[in-house]
């Protein structure tokens, strides 16, 4: 009954196919096709005639005990009429909304199909993602601490011979790296925020930079190793190419919906 009950907010069902009758009443089969759907998108299991009996058999107890409760005047009862109520309000919410998500979609599906995107432009945006990234990748520590002259003071330890992974794990502010020893894997410059990104870039391999300020604090990277960057080809890409430039051109569509409404449109 939990699981009836969680998914009793579904359409209205329509009086088709009666899948049983109990004392007259009819349970149409489009509710049973319903709650099948429900149980094996949110179980991921199969549609099996062993599970729709199942369920036939749950909507015809369901039916027997709510015309039991009727019988016993328990539709009559206040409390009972004002949950009833709150289920009636709050199906008829969940149809609107499912109104309004099927007329969106629509409309996205449609400007989708009309507005496709080109292999110019998608060419255009493969040059352009793969200068950004560069030719090099990578592999890198770093130590990030909150001010300067903390950072200072961890270039002179690492001068003096200290080893860069174990002052990472007594000193960095980074959770994400600092059990590691500071180390970032390998990775593009264009992944860090820029002041990162360009210290990263001008290191040669087993150097060390001076501080470096970026908006999380002070950080000290050190260069292990640099390899060339194996980027994926123009064909490889095209489809995540295309559901990126999708993406952004559907959020410009409605941004611009929005704009036409304005803020005197909306109360």
């Amino acid at each position: 009954f939990a699981l009836l009950g969680a998914i009793a907010a579904s359409p209205v069902y329509a009086q088709d196919k009666s899948a049983a009758l109990v004392n007259g009443v009819s349970i149409p089969q489009s509710r049973v096709d319903v709650y099948v759907r429900e149980i094996t998108a949110s179980r991921n299991q199969p549609d099996t005639p062993e599970l729709r009996a199942a369920v036939r058999e749950k909507l015809i107890e369901l039916e027997i005990l709510s015309q039991e409760a009727s019988k016993a005047g328990m539709d009559k009862n206040s409390e009972t009429q004002q949950k009833i109520e709150q289920v009636k309000q709050a199906m008829l919410v969940q149809i609107d909304l499912s109104r309004q998500n099927i007329l969106a979609g629509s409309l996205v599906q449609d400007y989708v199909k009309n507005h496709p995107i080109s292999d110019d432009v998608l060419k255009q945006a493969y040059d352009n993602w793969k200068q950004q990234r560069g030719s090099k990748e990578y592999k890198a520590r770093h130590i990030l601490v909150k001010d300067e002259a903390e950072a200072k003071d961890i270039v002179a330890q690492l001068n003096k011979g200290a080893k860069f992974d174990k002052l990472a794990k007594e000193k960095s502010l980074d959770t994400g790296s600092r059990e590691r020893g500071g180390d970032l894997g390998w990775s593009v410059p264009s992944t860090f925020v820029k002041p990162f990104a360009d210290a990263l870039g001008s290191l040669a391999k087993g150097k060390t930079s001076v501080p470096v300020q970026s908006q999380f604090g002070w950080h000290i990277i050190k260069v292990e190793d640099i390899r060339n960057l194996q980027v994926p080809s123009f064909e490889e890409s095209k489809q995540e190419l295309t559901q990126m430039l999708q993406q952004q051109a559907i959020g410009k569509m409605i941004a611009e919906a929005m704009k036409r409404v304005g803020k005197e449109g909306v109360i």
